[in-house]
C-alpha cells in the first residue's frame, strides 16, 4: 500500500482486479490509524477485528468470481453519531457512553457495506454536533493533519481529518450549519452536503431535525459522486428522506461546464474574510467563466434565524439530561442548550416564517443562474484553543463565526460541494459550489472541471 491512499474508486478497482487484497488494504488502514491516531485524535472507536472479517468476506467473494460492489474493500469511517451495530453511539458526549449499544447500523452504513466498503471505526466530533471546532472536552481536540497545532473545524472534524491524513479514503459526516463544509475546507478535502432529505438520516443521533444533513468526505470529486450515488434512495425509516428516485451524479462528471450559468455571490459573501480567500474565489470564478454576481438576500438575517432554530430544537432534545445530569455536559454545549431552552416560542415561529420567505427568494436566483460560488470559511484553520479571530479588522468570537458563510445556505437545504483550493505551502481553504435543490450533479460537474484543470485538489500533509 502507498503511504497515502489512492482515491476510493481506484482502490476498489485494484481490489476487484486482484492487484491487492481487501485484507491487505484494510490491514494497512488499521496500521496507519494505530500509528497516527494518537497524534491526530480523529477516531473514537476502531473496529479492527470486525473490519478484517468484512475484508475477508470481500476477498472470498472475489475468489468465487462474484463482484462485491463498486467500493469493494474500501475502508471508511463515520462520525460518531451514526449507529454502528454493537457499538455505543457517543455523539461526542459523556452521557451517551453509559447507554446501550446500537442494535443495527445506520442506513447509510448499510448501503456502503452493500457496495463492498469496510467500516473501520467511528470518528470524533463536537459534543452533540454543537460546534465548529471539534475540541471535545471529554475526548480531547482533533488535530489538523496539515498542522497539529491547528483545529480541524467541526463538528465532523474527526471524519475530515481521517481523510485528509490518508487514514481512510472515505468518511461520512453530518452538516447542520456547516459541519461537513467547514472541516473539509480547513483540512483541504472535498465535502458534499446534499439537498436536505436527499440521504437517509435513519439511525443517526440528531442535532436539529429540520436542519440536519448527512454526506461524504473524500479526496476526489469522483469518490464524492460515487459515494453519494450509492447512498441515495428513499428510506421509510426516515420521514424526511425524499421519495424521489436516485439521480446518479457519477455519469455527469465528464460533461464539463459548457452552457452552465455560473455566478459569484457578492455583498455578505464578499466581506468578512481574509483577502486571500476572497481573491481565491474570484480566481476560480474567472476560470469557470463566471460573468455574473448575485446577491443572496438577507443572508445575515438568515444566519440569525438559523441560530434561533438550532438553539431551540437542539435544546429541546436534551432537556431531560439538562435537568438530571447538567454536570456531564461540555460546559460550552450545556450553556448553549440552556440558552436555547429559554428562547420564546414566538421567536422560533418567526424564524421559521422567515426561513420559508428566504428559501423562496434564494430559489428565485436559480432562475437566473445554475451555480453560485462563495467562500467556505473566512480564514484558514485557527490554532487549537483560539477563541477569537479578526474579520475586516474587527475582533470577534471564533466558534460562532467560523461558519458564517455556511450557515445561511444549509438553513434552506441547498446542495453544496466544498472544494479544496490549491495553495502550495499554505494551509488549506475552500470554496462552496452551490446549486438549486436536487442539482447535486451540477455542483459536482463544476467541481470535477476545476479538479481536471488542477485548480482544486486535496493536498498531501506531512505527518510526523
Amino acid at each position: 500500500m502507498p503511504e497515502l491512499y489512492p482515491d476510493a474508486t481506484s482502490l476498489a478497482q485494484s481490489i476487484r482486479n486482484g492487484e491487492v487484497t481487501a485484507k491487505a488494504v484494510v490491514a494497512a488502514a488499521l496500521a496507519r490509524i494505530a500509528e497516527h491516531n494518537p497524534s491526530l485524535n480523529c477516531f473514537t472507536t476502531v473496529l479492527a477485528e470486525q473490519a478484517m472479517g468484512d475484508a475477508d468476506t470481500v476477498d472470498q467473494a472475489i475468489a468465487a468470481g462474484h463482484n462485491p460492489g463498486p467500493l469493494a474493500g474500501v475502508p471508511f469511517g463515520v462520525k460518531d453519531l451514526f449507529d454502528i451495530a454493537g457499538v455505543r453511539t457517543l455523539a461526542g458526549s459523556k452521557i451517551n457512553a453509559t447507554r446501550s449499544p446500537a442494535a443495527q447500523d445506520a442506513t447509510l452504513i448499510q448501503r456502503l457495506k452493500q457496495a463492498g466498503a469496510v467500516l473501520v471505526g467511528a470518528q470524533l466530533m463536537d459534543e452533540y454536533a454543537y460546534g465548529f471546532v471539534t475540541e471535545n472536552s471529554h475526548y480531547g481536540p482533533c488535530r489538523n493533519p496539515h498542522d497539529l497545532n491547528r483545529m480541524t473545524g467541526g463538528s465532523s472534524g474527526g471524519s475530515a481529518a481521517s481523510v485528509a491524513a490518508g487514514l481512510v479514503p472515505l468518511a461520512l459526516g453530518s452538516d447542520t450549519n456547516g459541519s461537513i463544509r467547514v472541516p473539509s475546507a480547513l483540512c483541504g478535502i472535498f465535502g458534499l452536503k446534499p439537498t436536505f432529505g436527499r440521504l437517509s438520516r435513519a439511525r443517526t443521533y440528531p442535532f436539529v431535525a429540520s436542519l440536519d444533513h448527512l454526506g461524504p468526505f473524500t479526496r476526489s470529486v469522483r469518490d464524492s459522486a460515487l459515494a453519494f450515488d450509492l447512498m441515495q434512495g428513499p428510506d421509510p425509516a426516515d420521514p424526511a428522506c425524499t421519495q424521489r428516485p436516485a439521480q446518479l451524479c457519477l455519469p455527469e462528471l465528464s460533461k464539463g461546464i459548457d452552457g452552465l450559468r455560473i455566478a459569484i455571490a457578492d455583498e455578505y459573501f464578499a466581506t468578512n474574510a481574509e483577502p486571500d480567500i476572497l481573491t481565491a474565489v474570484e480566481h476560480l470564478g474567472q476560470a469557470l467563466g463566471a460573468t455574473q454576481r448575485v446577491t443572496i438576500p438577507e443572508a445575515k438575517r438568515a444566519r440569525a434565524a438559523a441560530f434561533i432554530i438550532t438553539a431551540s430544537e437542539g435544546s429541546h432534545l436534551h432537556l431531560d439530561d439538562l435537568r438530571k445530569t447538567p454536570q456531564d455536559f461540555d460546559t460550552a454545549t450545556r450553556d448553549r442548550f440552556l440558552a436555547g431552552a429559554l428562547i420564546p416560542a414566538t421567536w422560533y415561529l418567526q424564524a421559521q416564517r422567515f426561513r420559508a420567505w428566504y428559501r423562496d427568494r434564494v430559489r428565485e436566483l436559480f432562475q437566473q443562474v445554475d451555480i453560485i460560488l462563495a467562500p467556505t470559511v473566512p480564514c484558514p484553520a485557527p490554532l487549537i484553543g483560539q477563541t477569537t479571530l479578526k474579520l475586516d479588522g474587527v475582533e470577534t468570537l471564533l466558534r460562532p463565526n467560523i461558519g458564517l458563510f455556511t450557515q445561511p445556505l444549509s438553513f434552506i437545504g441547498l446542495p453544496i460541494v466544498n472544494v479544496p483550493i490549491q495553495r502550495p505551502g499554505q494551509l488549506p481553504i475552500g470554496m462552496q459550489i452551490i446549486a438549486a435543490p436536487y442539482q447535486e450533479a451540477l455542483a459536482l460537474r463544476v467541481a470535477a472541471y476545476l479538479e481536471s484543470q488542477g485548480l482544486v485538489a486535496a493536498p498531501v500533509p506531512t505527518l510526523p
